[in-house]
């Protein structure tokens, strides 16, 4: 790799205000907020708006849509034709 063009790779916490979450990983992000961490040192962090302790497709709060009863109205509509 040549020296000087890469950005820094460093740890950097990123945290889900909606849902109380955060979690300490790696990355190249730029950020100039800091949050001192569980292990007493500070680290950049990188506010998110959906991470996977406020989406609905982890969490289970999606919405099911009934369509055994979409397909029974349909049938009732225009079956018998």
């Amino acid at each position: 790799m040549k020296k000087g063009i890469h950005p820094g790779y460093r740890p950097v916490v990123f945290r889900d205000p909606s849902a109380g979450y955060a979690f300490l990983t790696r990355s190249t992000v730029r950020t100039g907020r800091t949050i001192e961490w569980e292990d007493g040192n500070t680290y950049p962090v990188v506010d998110v708006d959906v991470s996977s302790a406020s989406h609905p497709f982890y969490t289970g709060r999606g919405r099911v849509l009934d369509t055994a009863g979409r397909v029974e109205r349909f049938r009732q509509r225009y079956g018998g034709r």
